[in-house]
């Protein structure tokens, strides 16, 4: 029998918080939910790592939002950006880490791009007013092959060999990339799960508070539970809209079928 039956919701409880203590032990920044943790509202390790990544040493940065949700288009697929940021000039950056390869495909990048446009054009502004984006794929692997740091993507003008200049940035940052530079010993950081072994002491100093100081490891673990909820919540949103396709049942009469309790109906119901 699975010993996972059988538990109290204390025990439960007990296990879960056993289980993600030991996770938090192994995460590293390449990791995309601690990577959240690491930069949310952190404007200063956000611009040190933009600098290094888009090697502007000028950069500045003014805002920095994590997990944050584009879904100006209804109807349209939405996605959650791990970290968005503004420089002071107006630039948008979009910072993902992609661990599988496939995460961090041409038309995700595409699509990523075009999500950022939609919001940042509104209503009566003129097509010329649409500020510069970057989408910064970080991947575990060097999904490319080439052994470069960064592979930059633009769109060119086949017609005159010159660069099309729309304002787009796509760049694909290896992380399996060790040279002796900055983004080599940003890198291999992001590939550690111990802060000790962490050049970057920024990076390392953040690292080191969600790793080891009792407030620190307390967001962490709330922020795990959270995420376990989701996941919960999607698998379950999931289980009702077979249902309700299969069987031609209301989205009501499918949370009877699942046994879903009344105090937690409305997030399904929110989500159709």
């Amino acid at each position: 029998m699975n010993r996972y039956i059988t538990e109290t919701p204390e025990q439960k409880k007990a296990r879960e918080r056993e289980e993600d203590l030991q996770r938090l032990r192994g995460l590293r920044p390449i990791d995309d939910d601690f990577m959240r943790c690491l930069f949310r509202d952190d404007i200063p390790l956000t611009q040190h790592v933009l600098q290094i990544l888009v090697d502007k040493k000028d950069l500045k940065v003014i805002s920095v939002e994590t997990q944050a949700d584009m879904k100006r288009l209804v109807g349209a697929r939405s996605i959650c950006l791990d970290v968005y940021g503004t420089d002071d000039s107006g630039k948008k950056y979009d910072m993902e880490v992609q661990r599988a390869d496939k995460g961090a495909g041409a038309h995700r990048a595409r699509y990523h791009s075009s999500v950022m446009d939609v919001e940042n054009l509104d209503a009566g502004q003129e097509f010329d007013q649409l500020p510069d984006t970057y989408v910064i794929f970080i991947t575990e692997k060097d999904i490319f092959g080439k052994g470069k740091p960064v592979y930059p993507v633009e769109r060119v003008n086949f017609g005159t060999d010159e660069l099309f200049n729309d304002g787009e940035h796509i760049l694909y940052i290896n992380g399996a990339y060790r040279g002796n530079d900055e983004i080599g010993r940003l890198m291999h950081d992001f590939s550690c799960s111990n802060p000790d072994d962490m050049i970057n002491q920024d990076l390392a100093g953040k690292a080191r508070y969600y790793k080891e100081t009792e407030e620190g490891v307390e967001a962490m673990c709330k922020a795990m539970e959270d995420m376990r909820n989701e996941k919960e919540h999607e698998t379950r949103m999931m289980d009702i809209l077979h249902i309700m396709d299969s069987l031609k049942m209301t989205i009501e009469q499918a949370m009877d079928v699942l046994k879903i309790p009344a105090s937690e109906r409305s997030i399904y119901l929110s989500r159709m």
